[in-house]
């Protein structure tokens, strides 16, 4: 029987949304590995609108997570409000900076960040049930607000990105671009990504390994 999992994207677009490569990689392997898929995204605003070609942030623009994210998901996306860890076998959180402004405001925040009710919910949920979360990019630096203190997790090797991971609970492990952190007790997968990645055959090689371990943990 093939493995269900729930994809949770936070628009679309490094700058303002999900990484759109990371979160393709994601389905991507998942689809190859025979697993069902379903993407959930919140039903919020975002934080702001960036100009993907100047970096800029665009004036006066709104727009909706769910909405942005469905471009991503081909129009097959739900509100998070409406995920149920009774349906799902694992749970990954693709990166970008929509991880760390619209599922959490760690962009905005740091340390003293707080994560959408609804993603904490939900990842509380699977945990409880014992079941894999995987984390990409930027995303681990939820991972002790969702799974609480003293879990390991990776976002690469930058310095004041793991000393604000640790100051709020997790262990930080350094790897390289291509490698994972497991932490086997709590079912947490985690790998840099575009933390690192210069290229985007560089993150997939993480992302691959990634989503392999939290079927195999599954």
């Amino acid at each position: 029987m093939s493995k269900k999992v729930a994809v949770i994207l936070a628009g679309s677009g490094v700058y303002d949304g999900s990484e759109i490569h990371e979160a393709v990689l994601t389905l991507l392997c998942l689809d190859q590995q025979g697993a069902e898929v379903q993407c959930f995204a919140p039903d919020i605003e975002q934080l702001h609108v960036v100009n993907h070609l100047t970096g800029e942030v665009a004036e006066g623009e709104t727009r909706r997570v769910l909405v942005e994210a469905a471009r991503i998901a081909r129009g097959a996306v739900q509100d998070l409000k409406k995920a149920s860890a009774d349906d799902f076998d694992a749970m990954v959180v693709p990166g970008g900076f929509g991880a760390a402004k619209n599922l959490c405001d760690f962009a905005v925040n740091g340390s003293d960040m707080t994560v959408n009710e609804d993603l904490k919910a939900f990842t509380g949920a699977m945990a409880a049930q014992n079941k894999p979360v995987g984390l990409i990019c930027i995303s681990p630096v939820m991972s002790a607000a969702l799974l609480g203190e003293g879990v390991s997790c990776t976002i690469g090797n930058d310095a004041d990105t793991a000393a604000a991971v640790e100051c709020m609970g997790a262990k930080h492990v350094d790897t390289p671009v291509e490698e994972i952190a497991v932490d086997a007790e709590r079912k947490l997968v985690t790998t840099a990504a575009y933390m690192l990645a210069g290229r985007i055959s560089e993150a997939n090689a993480g992302i691959s390994k990634l989503v392999n371990k939290v079927l195999e943990l599954a």
